[in-house]
């Protein structure tokens, strides 16, 4: 009996130091984990970062898109297919603040950035290779603009085209009056291939695409009209400076009859007038706006009192250009009511916005 009490107590001593020694076996694996363990938990970390890095590239790429795709209207004044300086409209990306001179001058440069968004029949100015070195807008409203040498490669025929690109699409922008052109830093008072003189400065007012004219200079007056051209689908409208006779106190009597008789020997522009179209009365200035009145000759289509889209647009375009005119009243004579081509009533005076497409919100 009592041997078999010690067998008994032999055996429970056994397991329990067996079981001590599985114990501490799976304690050690615990306690000293393979080399390459750390190296997985690492892996996974770099994974976990590696993809926080990616979104966030994800994130920067979306912001950066969303700001590309971010752009502006801005008028670039090229040259036609017929040679002539024309604006074109063209989305360009939201540049920064200080940049947007510098942006559209370098939007001016043959095969520079608008090059693929050149419209039909239309070409850039500037020299290709022309880097725009400085703008600085001074307080008296001159823009000082610094072109390197390439500025310089161009033919001579295109000289006063270049100028007469660079001044307006500068002008476009409201605190911009005259233009002041450099090279390398060095002013220039004429023109490096041609000598065409240009000052200190040039401004609209010295025209463009300017027309000769038998006129006596001394009796007559410079206006910049705006006539209708087109290539193929692209229809646009042409600025000719023309002299047109000065018929004294009212200008504006001139300037319309000077539209009236058309752009003469310019003939790659579109003349809109009939011929019989006559301004009856004195044209009159009151807060911004000018009334003119016509004869009945100036409609499309009398019976239903409709005018031409060309024919007003020609007729606002041209009469804003003068900065005390912000808007154009026409009247017709015996007509009750003016409509357009699609018979929308002209019920308040007309801007240069009216001819603006809508803009997207």
């Amino acid at each position: 009996m009592l041997k078999r009490g010690i067998w008994i107590l032999g055996l429970i001593i056994l397991a329990i130091t067996l079981a001590g020694c599985f114990q501490g076996e799976q304690s050690l694996e615990e306690m000293d984990p393979p080399q390459d363990a750390e190296a997985v938990d690492n892996l996974d970390g770099l994974k976990t970062e590696e993809n926080d890095e990616a979104n966030d590239d994800a994130d920067e790429n979306m912001e950066d898109s969303d700001q590309t795709a971010e752009t502006i209207p801005r008028e670039l004044y090229l040259i036609d297919a017929n040679g002539l300086v024309a604006a074109q409209t063209l989305e360009l990306p939201a540049p920064e603040s200080n940049e947007v001179a510098q942006q559209v001058l370098e939007h001016l440069v043959k095969g520079g950035p608008v090059t693929p968004m050149l419209p039909n029949g239309f070409q850039a100015v500037l020299p290709e290779g022309t880097e725009v070195l400085g703008v600085n807008l001074q307080e008296d409203g001159i823009m000082v603009v610094d072109f390197s040498n390439e500025f310089a490669d161009y033919e001579a025929e295109d000289e006063i085209k270049i100028v007469e690109s660079v001044t307006y699409t500068l002008t476009q922008f409201e605190n911009v009056h005259e233009v002041q052109l450099q090279m390398n830093g060095h002013p220039l008072r004429e023109m490096p291939v041609n000598g065409t003189p240009i000052g200190e400065s040039y401004s609209r007012g010295n025209g463009i695409n300017v027309m000769d004219t038998d006129l006596n200079i001394m009796n007559s007056q410079a206006v910049t009209m705006y006539y209708p051209a087109e290539h193929n689908e692209n229809r646009y409208y042409v600025p000719v400076t023309q002299y047109v006779k000065d018929e004294g106190e009212n200008k504006y009597t001139s300037i319309v009859q000077g539209l009236l008789e058309g752009p003469g020997l310019q003939s790659n522009v579109i003349h809109v007038f009939n011929a019989e179209t006559m301004l009856t009365n004195e044209p009159s200035l009151e807060d911004g706006v000018l009334d003119l009145t016509f004869s009945e000759e100036i409609l499309q289509d009398r019976e239903q009192s409709i005018i031409s889209d060309e024919v007003m647009e020609t007729i606002v375009r041209t009469l804003t250009e003068n900065q005390e005119i912000e808007a154009i009243n026409v009247n017709v004579e015996n007509v009750e009511q003016l409509v357009n081509e699609n018979g929308e009533a002209y019920n308040e005076p007309v801007t240069n916005q009216y001819f603006l497409p809508p803009q997207e919100v």
